[in-house]
């Protein structure tokens, strides 16, 4: 590559000496031939290539010789097209920094105790805290989590591994099992006998107290169901339908009280005020009377008529075919009554035991009411003319009527279409 020239020449060591002299202390040459500059440029560079070899290093920064040969002028030009070399890291940069060894000051190149580094993605470094990974911790970016408590934990060997959503799964369990309550419970736990029969006693309480909430459900549920059926079914299906089972009856009877329990007032108390402000010799045909009150809190004489007999007083029989005599009575009343999908036949058999200029009396819940004027029209196509009407209760609506005649059978009557009256699951 190049020649090689003897260590010990003359002009080798005069051309070294002068390289090491400063600048300003260098005596004045004259330009030496040309062949003979090449020759010690390629001398010099040798023994700077051997000084290398042998791990020499330079004690001192020697400044930039001022001689324009064409290796010094060529160095910016190779600079230029090199890359800038990365910054070294806070790993790199602990190894060589001093600061950053154990027992390093807290400063701004200290890492805190704790902290160690690692590689992070696409070469990077991040600081990871050895110490942020706890048990539970939900915000962790690993899959899986260590948990303290075991099998292998109580064995002690080493805890096991558990994914996130096992771990969720354990913890949800715990919860679950927290409160719960468990018989043999104060027995295990060593305590006396008395504290074993307080506990087998209050389980018998929460048991009776348990078993009648369920029944109390169920019976709720049964009122619901009937209730249902007596609104959207016609009355024949309605009967037939205690025919076959006289016990719901009794279940219904008794949801319909609760509920009319819950109201300010029970319509069939006015019922019974208006009645005892008229003359006790009028004779009164009660439509689904239920339990009689009507008949057992007046003077008058009272038919009471129903699906299913709740007192002897009752006529079980279909409202829509009752067994009176045409024109026999002087008051039909309808408390909470108007039931099933054949209302106008229902009407049209208490506009035929009343006598004329007879009353009508309707308590209907407010809520099943789209259209009142529509209603009105309907009943008074039916043989009727309105005398009053109490509007202002929330929960039902008086209607007072007087029979005019005979009711008329042509036409349908879409006022007559109540809204079916059924109670949400609670």
């Amino acid at each position: 590559m190049f020649e090689e020239g003897g260590w010990n020449d003359e002009g080798g060591e005069e051309a070294l000496s002068l390289a090491a002299l400063p600048p300003r202390s260098r005596p004045a040459q004259h330009p030496a031939p040309t062949g003979s500059l090449q020759k010690q440029r390629r001398r010099l560079l040798v023994t700077l290539q051997r000084l290398e070899a042998s791990n020499w290093t330079e004690p001192a920064r020697s400044p930039r010789p001022l001689s324009g040969d064409s290796e010094s002028e060529s160095e910016p030009e190779s600079r230029v097209g090199r890359k800038r070399p990365r910054k070294r890291g806070l790993k790199s940069r602990a190894a060589a920094s001093p600061r950053l060894g154990p027992g390093a000051p807290s400063g701004s190149n200290a890492l805190p105790a704790g902290m160690e580094l690692e590689p992070g993605p696409a070469g990077r470094r991040r600081r990871k805290d050895s110490a942020a990974e706890t048990l539970g911790d939900r915000d962790q970016t690993s899959s899986k989590v260590q948990l303290s408590q075991g099998a292998g934990g109580a064995a002690g060997g080493p805890a096991p591994l558990l994914s996130r959503k096992q771990w969720r799964n354990k913890q949800k369990n715990k919860r679950r099992q927290k409160n719960k309550f468990k018989v043999g419970e104060a027995v295990g736990a060593g305590q006396g006998p008395g504290v074993a029969a307080g506990a087998g006693q209050s389980t018998s309480e929460l048991s009776v107290a348990l078993r009648a909430r369920m029944e109390e459900r169920l019976h709720s549920a049964r009122f619901r169901y009937i209730n249902q059926q007596l609104y959207t079914s016609s009355s024949q299906e309605a009967a037939r339908l205690f025919q076959c089972d006289p016990d719901a009856f009794a279940v219904y009877h008794r949801g319909f009280a609760q509920q009319v329990g819950r109201w300010p007032e029970n319509p069939v108390h006015r019922i019974i005020r208006y009645l005892r402000g008229r003359s006790a010799s009028l004779v009164v045909a009660d439509f689904g009377c239920g339990d009689c009150q009507v008949a057992s809190s007046v003077r008058n004489k009272v038919h009471s008529f129903d699906l299913v007999a709740l007192s002897p007083r009752v006529t079980v029989c279909d409202m829509a075919k009752v067994p009176l005599a045409d024109e026999s009575v002087d008051v039909a009343v309808f408390c909470l009554a108007l039931m099933g999908t054949n209302l106008r036949e229902i009407l049209e058999e208490a506009n035929r035991v009343l006598r004329p200029g007879g009353t009508l009396k309707i308590a209907e819940v407010a809520s099943r009411f789209t259209d009142i004027r529509a209603f009105v029209s309907a009943v008074t196509q039916l043989g009727f003319q309105i005398v009053s009407k109490e509007l202002d209760n929330h929960f039902f609506y008086i209607f007072d009527f007087s029979k005019t005649g005979r009711p008329r059978r042509e036409g349908v009557l879409p006022g007559l279409a109540l809204k079916p009256c059924l109670y949400k699951k609670r």
